[in-house]
């Protein structure tokens, strides 16, 4: 259990652009719950107290929030105090939102800052002018209503309770919340296009404020040695350089080689602002029917993470518990995961980036209508910040950003509503156009626009059933699609992103569980039905990957190989001893 007189999730936030002044804001907040959303009417934005209190960040659906409320809430209100310094009066002053789950309006001593809309990207409010030395309130609104079809909500139950593959749900502040400090002119952004065959990295870059006589300086260090550097004038708010490196040294899965990154801005001879970061050296391409990374095919075993924890919900209760999420994973034998249906904090990437494990990102699309193009302007803006905030990460191999876009009220022969395909295919355009370096799968399983990559999902538990599917793609026959007619293979590298699930729980005397299939009754059962769907995919030459459901078991869904808890329901040694078999596709 936490101690709840120190601070929780103290860590830097954003570790791949780092500031050395800063202010956590996480721990004891005020707290209400606003279920008319009259909050605002009632004047709760204007230094007014709140008549509870919650710990932040994590969600008052949560027991690590001290709220445990599970009930539907339209709005909930947050207030707290800090104490502004004067040695940091003459700087700027950013308020930064890890994420806040749905409609965010800021208040800084009864002035409002800024609004925000969706639960999952990162944002922040310069809020220097609202400010005054010492004592200061913020006041923070988060609306939420996942049932109106308006927002994208992932996994989160839109009935009352949890049930079926739909959890519990995460309103309100639901990632860490700080202050930085930074000065008038200063490096807002940079990105970074690794190119491993020259041995460099390509830096694009913005400086908020006057830049006039300013320079921004890169310099690349590898084990403390300096392995490049370079210098540019600022031509007016913008930024480029190609920081050529005198050592390569790759990042690729199980070999997480980084370059530390020190960014220096001057102006008029003088530093003025200082950031540490890191970048991969990798490149990734398609080739061959598989996604090759540095010019090599690499067979993805990757298992499905929903980042959810029993105390937390969406919040991990310690950083070290997000690093050791991914321990369980390659203590498997697997080389990476699907985020699925959630946008994972930065620390999460972070650990990715620095223990080489594969990462294919997805936005939470469930729960949004995307009938019409209403939901292009729903759900665009966020992705475009999500692909903003994590498009450095090295470990991030594939966009996805939507998942089974199920018709809406059944299929359309039942009175149902498809999908905008349009809605699809400006969203895979738009991702293109903002990240040419990595490949896009527009709808993982169904129903497929435009993609680079061409998978399915298939939970189809004989081992028979399932080797005939694909066999057939060995003779060189039209390979398995689901839902024809939906969607046509075009010749992309294949990929199974979903498959398994095999329900089993530990538990035998728990009977409100459910996975795929009939329920195994012991662990030989289940490894061996693992092992003979996982060995059909790999044996196959014409599969580049797969995805296994799932990584730990999530409140009633039981199919995985970790309890909720995290604690073994299979041998180690034995998933991993499958998961070493070679596949044919490393075998070419």
């Amino acid at each position: 259990m936490m101690n709840y007189m120190t601070v929780p999730r103290p860590e830097y936030p954003r570790p791949q652009f780092r500031r050395k002044e800063w202010l956590c804001l996480n721990g004891e907040w005020e707290f209400e719950i606003d279920h008319s959303g009259s909050g605002r009417a009632r004047g709760l934005y204007n230094g007014h107290q709140l008549s509870g209190r919650i710990i932040v960040p994590f969600c008052p659906e949560s027991e690590l929030s001290r709220i445990g409320c599970k009930d539907f809430m339209a709005a909930v209100w947050y207030r707290r105090k800090f104490n502004l310094p004067a040695v940091w009066g003459s700087k700027k002053v950013l308020l930064h939102f890890g994420a806040v789950d749905y409609e965010t309006e800021v208040w800084v001593n009864g002035i409002s800052v800024g609004k925000h809309k969706g639960g999952y990207s990162s944002f922040s409010f310069d809020i220097t002018a609202s400010l005054k030395i010492g004592m200061n309130i913020i006041t923070v609104c988060a609306e939420d209503d996942l049932r109106s079809g308006r927002q994208s909500c992932g996994k989160q139950s839109v009935e009352f309770a949890s049930e079926g593959c739909k959890y519990t749900r995460t309103t309100g502040i639901w990632q860490t919340v700080w202050l930085e400090f930074v000065p008038d002119t200063y490096t807002a952004n940079v990105k970074y296009f690794p190119d491993s065959d020259n041995c460099c990295v390509l830096v694009s870059g913005s400086v908020k404020g006057e830049t006039n006589g300013c320079l921004l300086q890169i310099r690349a260090l590898y084990g403390g040695k300096e392995v490049g550097s370079k210098k540019v004038l600022v031509a007016g708010n913008n930024v480029k350089l190609v920081l050529e490196l005198s050592e390569k040294h790759l990042w690729e899965p199980g070999a997480p080689n980084l370059y530390d990154l020190e960014i220096s801005l001057y102006q008029d001879g003088v530093c003025i602002d200082y950031v540490e970061s890191y970048v991969g050296l990798r490149n990734i391409t398609i080739g061959n029917g598989a996604i090759q990374i540095n010019g090599k095919p690499v067979f993805q075993k990757l298992v499905l993470d929903q980042g959810y924890y029993p105390e937390g919900i969406y919040t991990a209760p310690s950083d070290e518990a997000l690093k050791r999420d991914i321990e369980l994973a390659m203590e498997l034998g697997f080389n990476g995961a699907r985020m699925h249906q959630k946008v994972f904090e930065q620390r999460y990437l972070y650990w990715a980036d620095r223990m080489g494990y594969i990462v294919w990102a997805e936005h939470a699309s469930w729960g949004l209508d995307i009938t019409t193009s209403q939901g292009l302007e729903d759900f665009l803006p966020e992705w475009m910040e999500i692909l903003e905030r994590d498009f450095n990460s090295p470990s991030i191999v594939v966009w996805c950003p939507f998942n089974e876009t199920w018709d809406i009220k059944g299929d359309t022969l039942n009175g149902g509503v498809r999908q905008d395909d349009e809605v699809l295919r400006i969203v895979y355009q738009v991702t293109k156009a903002i990240d040419e370096t990595r490949p896009v799968i527009d709808a993982s399983g169904n129903f497929h626009v435009m993609t680079d990559i061409f998978d399915v999902h298939d939970y189809e538990q004989d081992p028979v059933v399932f080797a005939t599917r694909y066999d057939v793609m060995k003779c060189g026959v039209e390979a398995y699609v689901g839902w024809q007619g939906r969607q046509k293979y075009e010749g992309q590298p294949y990929f199974v992103s979903e498959y398994g699930g095999i329900y089993w729980n530990l538990d035998e005397k728990e009977e409100n569980g459910w996975g795929y299939g009939n329920k195994v009754i012991s662990e030989e059962d289940y490894i061996k039905r693992f092992e003979l769907l996982s060995i059909i995919l790999m044996d196959n030459p014409k599969i580049c990957g797969f995805c296994y459901t799932q990584l730990y078991d999530v409140e009633q869904e039981k199919n995985g190989f970790y309890t909720y808890d995290r604690r073994e329901k299979v041998s180690l040694e034995k998933i991993k001893r499958v998961l070493s078999h070679k596949s044919a596709l490393e075998q070419q």
